[in-house]
């Protein structure tokens, strides 16, 4: 209840900034089974349609560059290690999108609402301010071919396969799974990974199996889930 209370004061947050009004100063944090999960700098932060970023303009302060893409320092050293493993089982992975700025996401939604309308647009990218790629925490992923880019068969790929199998062992989750729409708000997307450090990688896995292997519902396998915050289907404004 709390963490929804939460999700409700975050869209109000972003009503007060549209409405031209200066924000409050962040509350002290909460934490959720043992986790940060409102603080921006957080690599367990949780950001979706109902949890704004605090403030919505935030910047990261380390990023790192990979090839032409940027992550936070700590997901980037994570990243490099994950490259490093698939690579040494012949499997390529290419960084395509990292770090975004809040003007930066704000250009790809409105063209994203030009291309398909705004209903659409909503199901496929993150507002500004709510995005996991402002957190420098998200990257998407592809194959050197480009072979299923951005689509639903990359789980199929070579980078698919592999990142499905293996990403949790360096602290990155496919953050946006199959079927989960209802809950994250955005359809599949295979290619998407978020870094969440190794330990919350590792209990959010162990949860997922257990729920799969005991058929509790519904079944734990977003942040969401995890954290008991509800579904977040729909922006709150």
């Amino acid at each position: 209840m709390k963490q929804r209370l939460g999700g409700l004061l975050g869209g109000a947050a972003v009503l007060s900034l549209m409405a031209g009004l200066v924000l409050p100063s962040p509350a002290a944090a909460v934490m959720v089974q043992g986790y940060e999960i409102d603080d921006p700098t957080s690599p367990t932060v949780v950001v979706n349609k109902h949890r704004p970023l605090n403030p919505v303009t935030h910047v990261p302060e380390r990023l790192t560059r990979i090839k032409t893409e940027q992550l936070h320092s700590d997901a980037a050293q994570a990243y490099q290690r994950m490259v490093k493993a698939a690579k040494a089982e012949r499997v390529n992975i290419v960084a395509v999108s990292g770090y975004r700025s809040y003007d930066h996401q704000a250009s790809l939604y409105d063209s994203y609402v030009q291309q398909y309308g705004q209903e659409t647009a909503d199901t496929i990218a993150a507002r500004p301010g709510h995005s996991e790629h402002q957190t420098g925490l998200a990257m998407d992923v592809g194959n050197t071919s480009g072979v299923c880019a951005l689509q639903d068969c990359f789980e199929g790929t070579p980078v698919g396969a592999w990142v499905a199998e293996h990403a949790w062992e360096y602290g990155f989750i496919i953050r946006y799974p199959k079927d989960e729409q209802d809950v994250t708000g955005y359809k599949y997307e295979p290619w998407h990974l978020r870094y969440v450090g190794p330990q919350l990688a590792e209990d959010m896995r162990f949860a997922a199996e257990e729920s799969a292997r005991t058929g509790t519902q519904p079944d734990i396998d977003t942040m969401e889930e995890f954290f008991e915050l509800g579904p977040a289907a729909d922006y709150l404004y």
